[in-house]
């Protein structure tokens, strides 16, 4: 995470905030998996990669309507292929409606990626030769069991320079 001041212009990011038991396994498998010098950030599942700073407070207040209604339950469900890397894949119809309002609202804003459909995932390995990639994914495809939660939260945050600067996390209520 960075620190200092604020960079002014940093694109705004958007996670759905894994809960603390799921967050820790993931960012445990990502730190084992991930290229240490590479491996900048803590687990995650982005939902937005680069909305204008100018909607930040517009963002907040979606958000926040968002989060009075009840978390929204999830579930790691396998594996997800990436060329040269391996996530976890996530369902999560209510996350992926969840998306959408906030797409609907940002309609016209979304850079070419925010405007794909949302394939939520935690990315565990990237950057990795294929060869690598496919290592681990036979590695944890026996291993790995369904994990159902819910998410806790949308987080919001600012890109500097590779690194990811907290500007609110706004929990979920109902």
């Amino acid at each position: 995470m960075a620190t200092g001041p604020r960079k002014a212009g940093a694109p705004l990011i958007v996670t759905a905030e894994l809960p603390d038991d799921v967050l820790a396994w993931t960012d445990a498998l990502r730190r084992a998996h991930y290229p240490p010098d590479r491996n900048r950030l803590r687990a995650h599942v982005t939902l937005f990669h680069a909305l204008p700073p100018s909607v930040e407070e517009e963002l907040i207040d979606v958000l926040r309507a968002l989060a009075k209604a009840p978390a929204p339950p999830a579930r790691i469900a396998g594996l997800m292929k990436l060329g040269t890397g391996t996530a976890l894949a996530v369902e999560s119809a209510a996350m992926v409606q969840l998306h959408g309002a906030i797409a609907e609202r940002m309609h016209g804003l979304l850079t070419q990626q925010d405007a794909q459909p949302l394939r939520l995932h935690v990315t565990i390995q990237n950057k990795v030769t294929t060869q690598a990639a496919r290592a681990l994914q036979a590695e944890l495809s026996g291993q790995l069991q369904p994990v159902s939660f819910r998410f806790r939260g949308f987080g919001l945050y600012a890109w500097e320079d590779g690194l990811w600067r907290p500007i609110r996390v706004v929990t979920f209520r109902g």
